[in-house]
């Protein structure tokens, strides 16, 4: 028997439980049974946490149970959970992870949602470069930014141009490790758009990640200002692209405490 908690932000969510209780698990086979939307909890992904003087350090398999690097959204769920008796108005946490160390700071509270501000670090490898993906020619904006990320600009996908091109441009040969994948349409300077193809999930309602690659690839690429919302099919979240970090804002809550009993 393992005791989990669930949290979410804006439909991304996670399942979370104390690396201490998984110790003797396959983590891989276990973030696929306890992630499946059918026969498990439900998931897009699984974070095995352990609590550090600042915060805790965490280790994020995806629902396919393929490691990765860090999730925006994930590390808000998890400073959420941590936090969640603390009444602290400005309550700040440092969560370490394996796309470096995130510094978040709450700066509201309502009801069960927790706003925090995190500061995400800065883009490697920035480039924008032609790529052909499913036979169609495309103008992609890579980089990394804790993990792989793939932009594409322009109008949003129908249906079956993002089922086509998603899964395409994930496992496309130019990335050995697979990438996310952003389609972006920016609306305004301040307003950006998107649809997510998360690696080793599929589409997803939001990506703390990918809304801040995308906000990166707008800003050096498409016109956009370094200050915009973006606007993710699970809700908006403010992303800013200063010289010392990119910060995300937006809200995280734990949606509730279970225990696993296995099989």
């Amino acid at each position: 028997m393992i005791k989990f908690s669930k949290a979410h932000a804006y439909g991304n969510d996670f399942l979370y439980i104390a690396a201490g209780a998984a110790a003797d698990v396959d983590h891989a086979a276990l973030a696929r049974e306890l992630c499946d939307r059918h026969t498990g909890i439900g998931a897009d992904g699984l974070i095995l946490f352990t609590p550090t003087p600042d915060g805790a350090s965490m280790v994020l398999f995806n629902a396919d149970g393929g490691r990765a690097e860090v999730s925006g959204n994930g590390v808000r769920g998890l400073a959420a959970l941590l936090l969640r008796d603390d009444r602290r108005a400005d309550a700040g946490i440092t969560i370490h992870t394996e796309g470096g160390v995130k510094h978040l700071t709450r700066v509201e509270r309502a009801g069960t949602r927790q706003t925090f501000r995190a500061a995400m670090g800065l883009p490697e490898n920035l480039r924008q470069s032609p790529l052909t993906v499913a036979g169609e020619a495309l103008q992609v904006v890579t980089m990394t930014f804790g993990n792989p990320q793939s932009v594409v600009l322009g109008p949003l996908p129908d249906e079956a141009r993002f089922q086509r091109l998603g899964p395409a441009l994930e496992r496309h040969a130019a990335f050995r490790d697979g990438t996310n994948v952003e389609f972006a349409l920016v609306e305004s300077p301040s307003s950006i758009r998107i649809r997510i193809w998360e690696r080793g999930v599929g589409p997803t309602r939001s990506s703390g990640t990918g809304s801040c690659a995308a906000l990166i690839a707008a800003a050096a690429f498409g016109g956009a200002s370094r200050d915009a919302e973006v606007v993710a099919p699970g809700g908006a979240q403010r992303v800013v692209w200063r010289d010392d970090a990119v910060y995300l804002t937006g809200w995280a809550e734990v949606v509730f405490d279970g225990e696993w009993v296995g099989r």
